[in-house]
Order: structure tokens, then sequence, then C-alpha cells
């Protein structure tokens, strides 16, 4: 009976310390960061690869690709951790992405069921568009452009990514192969 209540007691205190807002990777005396105001988009536990549309507007703060580059951890959270540091976590694709400073990130560990991601990184966004629908307008204005000749699928495949490497050689963007700012913007999206 003693160990059944010292393992309650032990998992009470595991789920408490995060609920209320403790973060043990946070440095002491670290300030917290603002968030900006971006897209809040819900998804449903019943969804399985689309999320809702309800969004509010996004602001303009924006990092350069090597700065998001930077910024992204390759770390497992759970739920709860990721629901207190980012307002903004959606499904798209396979996985779940988090957004912050014009950028999605891969959540790991939100959600195991739904942990696929064709690349592990920064995806530029603008528009207020989900990361999926980011890379298919992409491949979209490759395909039109002669760069790509995959199928239009939203996804961060390696045929998509040679064709971003050979466009930007092309337009004199730093080649990254991936979605960034500048590529958006001499493709003419934003």
């Amino acid at each position: 009976m003693r160990r059944f209540i010292l393992a309650a007691v032990c998992l009470l205190i595991a789920f408490v310390y995060p609920v209320n807002g403790q973060d043990v990777n946070r440095t002491p005396g670290a300030q917290p960061k603002s968030k900006p105001n971006a897209a809040r988009v819900r998804v449903s536990p019943r969804q399985s690869q689309r999320s809702s549309t309800e969004r509010a507007p996004v602001t303009n703060v924006r990092l350069t690709y090597a700065d998001a580059l930077q910024r992204y951890r390759h770390q497992r959270h759970s739920r709860v951790w990721w629901k207190q540091h980012f307002a903004v976590i959606v499904l798209a694709g396979g996985g779940y992405y988090y957004w912050d400073a014009g950028y999605w990130f891969p959540a790991w560990g939100y959600d195991p069921v739904y942990e696929y991601y064709d690349y592990d990184g920064p995806i530029y966004t603008y528009g207020n568009l989900l990361p999926d629908q980011v890379i298919l307008n992409v491949q979209r204005a490759l395909q039109e452009e002669g760069y790509y000749g995959g199928t239009l699928n939203g996804a961060l495949t390696s045929a998509t990514r040679q064709a971003i490497a050979a466009y930007q050689q092309d337009a004199g963007l730093f080649v990254t192969g991936i979605v960034d700012a500048p590529t958006v913007a001499a493709l003419g999206l934003e």
C-alpha cells in the first residue's frame, strides 16, 4: 500500500511540476521571451491529416534562415511542454509543427503517433500558410519555372530540395535547398 501511495505522489509531482510553468532547461535569471501574436490553429484529435483554418493575423517578426537554424533544437518534449512554450502548434503532412518568428519547426514528441517529417529543420512561412501549403506553393512555382518535375504533394522530399537548390543557385541566392525568405520572394510567392 505504501508503494502505491508513494508512486501516486511521485506521478502527481511529475505532472504538477511542468504544469506550473517550471522549465528545467531555463537558466537561473533568464528572462522569458515574448511570444509574437501568431496564427492560432486548433487541431482536433479526430482530424487525421488536416488542421482547421481558424487563424489570426501573423506579425512581421521574422528571422533569417541562419538564425532560425541556430534557434532550432531537435529535442523531444511532452504535449504539455509544447503548449506552455508555443502558442501555435499544427498538424501538417504527418507531423506536428510549432510556429516561431516566421518559421515552422518540427515539434518532436508532441504526439508520437504523428511524428513524420520530411525535413528536420525550419521551414519559412508566409501569408499565414501551414508548412505543407508553403512547400506545395514552392513546388508549383518551381514546376512552372522548369526546375521541379515531381508530384505536387507539399512534402520537402529530396527531389524538392534539389529543385530548390538548383533554383537558388541560378537566381544568385544563398544555396540552402530549403524554403527560406529570399527563395519565396524570388519566386514571387510572398
